[in-house]
């Protein structure tokens, strides 16, 4: 059974909720997020709630169970409050700033690194060493961070890098004589 399935998610003020042909869609202050809600479990929208049930007791229904309740509930997140990353470069020159719609990262190769910011996404550099990744779709957030991420990952010497604030760089111990 699952725990997380069996609590509905509420549907916080000034957010509108409805459920048309296993598709739900969920409007707030922040924008509008569409969801296709898994043939294996039952969605309904009620007394200012989301509950999700499974079409049966079979295994399958019961594994989609508590992940579409937990993606209903990062809709209501997304379109209340957002979410974001915060990804820190370090390294000798590793700097990032934004021009216009492109990110462009100086990460030690011969050529600057240009990426293209998607719709949705807001990326704001603070500072040349950090970079701030925001939107409303917690999936797509996560994507764009992971592919910034991707061009230089943190290497256990010397912490050198793209990391995730907060994320622990294992250390290794250099060569010895």
């Amino acid at each position: 059974m699952s725990r997380i399935g069996k609590r509905a998610v509420a549907i916080p003020a000034g957010v509108t909720a409805a459920l048309n042909d296993n598709v739900l869609t969920v409007k707030g202050p922040k924008g509008t997020l569409e969801m296709g809600v898994s043939d294996q479990v039952t969605c309904s929208v009620e007394d200012g709630s989301v509950a999700i049930q499974p079409i049966n007791q079979s295994k399958q229904a019961r594994s989609h169970w508590g992940m579409q309740r937990t993606l209903v509930a990062n809709l209501m997140g997304g379109v209340t409050e957002g979410f974001s990353k915060v990804l820190e470069l370090k390294g000798v020159g590793y700097r990032a700033q934004i021009q216009g719609k492109t990110l462009k990262l100086q990460l030690g190769y011969s050529h600057d690194v240009d990426i293209a910011i998607p719709e949705g996404i807001e990326i704001k550099a603070p500072d040349n060493t950090t970079i701030e990744v925001s939107g409303i779709d917690k999936q797509k957030v996560g994507q764009v961070a992971a592919e910034i991420r991707r061009w230089r990952k943190p290497e256990p010497y010397k912490g050198k890098g793209i990391k995730y604030r907060g994320e622990y760089i294992f250390r290794k111990e250099g060569k010895k004589k």
